[in-house]
């Protein structure tokens, strides 16, 4: 049955759609006829990824296959809670919304078994960009500069809060500029209404910068800093360092030392078929050349470059495909089964706080739940991870 898209958030209609086609493939995959991923603004890494996807799918089932872009972390994520979608393509806002933190905090939300599917490492990085003409350098330049952040999305503010904690900055010594969406904060950059906004560097807004009058450097975050980075972990545990060589301004000839996580990151709720998880992974396996080219970041999808233990557990159906694939080992499992566990903690964790009569007000329930769950998980031996 076709999808009922006309239910969702009038920016979601302006997807774009993959106009079905007659199979192209023997393979013993059976895909739904017609499925709805939703991703980040048109035209960013993460949406060119999951077309690029979507017509391997087209090419090779005849899936039709629409991509929904939204601004934000809650939108992205409320088509696949009311099972509008079939996957996501996120990034760190995987973590927080499993965590049930900022956002995903309020009595709408809560903790969110969100399991992967496979995400991508490839040779862009995750950063802040800053104006060239801002006069910056170094991310400590930063104090006093006006920072992009996105309402509604915890994990690009966190991760640019992450960032400035490898210049010793904190959101005080900026001047926060508050945008609707991804796409809108960059557009903030150029028109000179912020100086800095974070994204992966091969992302379509940050090329666009780049060309603009202002112009666009990443400031470098060195891995032999071991005091910035031990800073940047206390705020983003998901980060890690690794050299972009691809991306605005970057080229193998000219590397930057900058940070990272997995993005995109194709994720489905714990409650969808294991069998409907397996056959989209595996498609997405065995077709990996057919779309790895696709867009810029595409290759880090690949079965074989996979993050291994990461701090989302990976589905069940996912893990069969990558069993399959020879890519999962009895010590990924053991980690996985971890990270299943505390997602049950969590769920726990938070019904049991709505059977407490916590309060109404918005700020005093949140904090009154992050003190709930930080005591379920010290109970179950877990680290809070949000200290």
């Amino acid at each position: 049955m076709l999808l009922r898209l006309m239910a969702l958030a009038p920016a979601a209609l302006a997807g774009l759609s993959i106009v079905a086609a007659l199979p192209a493939s023997t393979e013993d995959i059976k895909l739904p006829p017609t499925m709805a991923v939703t991703a980040y603004d048109t035209g960013t890494a993460g949406f060119n990824i999951a077309v690029g996807v979507g017509k391997m799918m087209k090419d090779k089932y005849g899936t039709d296959v629409r991509v929904l872009p939204a601004g934000n972390d809650v939108a992205r994520l409320a088509p696949l809670r009311a099972r509008r979608a079939i996957s996501a393509a996120m990034g760190s806002g995987t973590y927080f919304a499993q965590e049930g933190v900022f956002e995903f905090g309020a009595k709408e939300w809560g903790p969110q078994p969100l399991q992967l599917l496979l995400s991508s490492v490839d040779c862009n990085c995750g950063a802040l960009g800053v104006a060239a003409d801002a006069g910056v350098k170094e991310m400590k330049d930063l104090r006093g500069k006006r920072v992009g952040f996105v309402v509604g999305s915890p994990a690009l503010n966190q991760n640019s809060l992450a960032m400035l904690a490898f210049g010793g900055l904190t959101q005080s010594d900026v001047k926060v500029v508050e945008f609707a969406s991804y796409g809108a904060m960059w557009k903030g950059l150029i028109n000179n209404d912020a100086d800095a906004a974070f994204g992966t560097t091969i992302t379509g807004p940050a090329k666009e910068a780049e060309t603009s009058p202002r112009g666009l450097i990443w400031p470098p975050l060195p891995a032999d800093d071991k005091e910035g980075w031990a800073r940047v972990k206390k705020v983003g545990s998901f980060f890690f360092p690794q050299t972009a060589t691809c991306g605005a301004g970057i080229s193998p000839d000219k590397p930057i030392q900058l940070g990272n996580y997995p993005y995109p990151i194709f994720v489905a709720y714990a409650a969808q078929p294991a069998d409907q998880v397996y056959a989209i992974t595996k498609a997405m396996i065995v077709n990996y050349d057919a779309y790895k080219d696709s867009a810029p970041g595409a290759a880090g999808l690949g079965a074989d470059r996979q993050t291994k233990n990461w701090v989302v557990p990976v589905h069940p159906g996912a893990v069969k495909a990558l069993r399959e694939a020879g890519h999962w080992s009895d010590a990924q499992d053991a980690h996985n089964n971890a990270l299943l566990k505390r997602q049950e903690v969590l769920a726990a964790a938070w019904t049991d706080y709505g059977k407490s009569s916590p309060p109404a007000d918005e700020k005093a329930f949140l904090d009154g739940w992050m003190k709930a769950r930080a005591t379920a998980l010290a109970t179950a031996g877990m680290p809070d991870g949000f200290e």
